[in-house]
């Protein structure tokens, strides 16, 4: 699946240019056992709601499921108003690396509000490791362990990054929670996200710091 960053006022590479890149790249792995989807990972804005019906940006393969991120360092005022506003329209908010915040990191209480609000989460495979740093690595690792992450991706934007890293990093993770679990996470639940199928997910847990973990995080 194809998640082009789409920042309002920034990057706006609209879905019919999308749609046409896809096309070409298909075209050249026919030969392939390979298919794409298209998405965007839409910079949280007030107009998304807008952007989606102007169709200049995507849900994930024409579904009802939205990928978006949020400001790194900042909580934005609006994403309540924002994810109402979806879920009013019958979409499935998805957010991109939650483990990735700055606020969040230092008070995760946001994303599990978010969750009872109806939106999904998705971490990425390189904060299992470390590659965002110790702070990310230690809340991804609570939110596998509560139930507040319902996806993983990759979060590619350039070749030989993390994908030869991810087979060991499955491995990994079937070891800690079990290959049931894990197999939602990578297979499962992304197969249903694209059929257009809902995801049952379990209860979130709220995530508590050891009192160590909090002065990493305050840091």
């Amino acid at each position: 699946m194809l998640t082009p960053h789409y920042i309002e006022g920034y990057y706006e590479e609209d879905n019919k240019r999308l749609k046409e890149l896809i096309e070409e790249i298909d075209r050249k792995i026919a030969d392939k056992d390979i298919k794409l989807y298209i998405a965007n990972e839409v910079y949280l804005t007030e107009n998304i709601m807008k952007l989606l019906k102007s169709n200049k940006i995507s849900t994930i393969n024409n579904t009802k499921y939205v990928l978006f991120e949020m400001p790194m360092n900042v909580k934005p005022m609006i994403i309540y108003e924002v994810v109402f506003e979806m879920v009013h329209n019958n979409l499935i908010p998805i957010l991109a690396h939650p483990e990735r915040y700055e606020y969040i990191k230092k008070d995760p209480k946001l994303v599990y509000e978010l969750i009872q609000n109806g939106v999904l989460m998705q971490a990425n495979y390189g904060s299992i490791i470390g590659l965002y740093g110790k702070k990310s690595q230690i809340i991804v690792k609570k939110f596998l362990k509560n139930n507040i992450i319902h996806f993983l991706g990759s979060d590619v934007h350039r070749q030989n990054s993390i994908y030869n890293r991810i087979p060991k990093i499955i491995h990994k993770l079937e070891k800690w929670m079990g290959k049931e679990i894990v197999n939602e996470l990578v297979e499962v639940n992304p197969r249903k996200v694209l059929n257009n199928e809902k995801i049952k997910s379990k209860e979130p847990i709220e995530i508590k710091y050891t009192m160590i973990e909090k002065l990493i995080m305050n840091q």
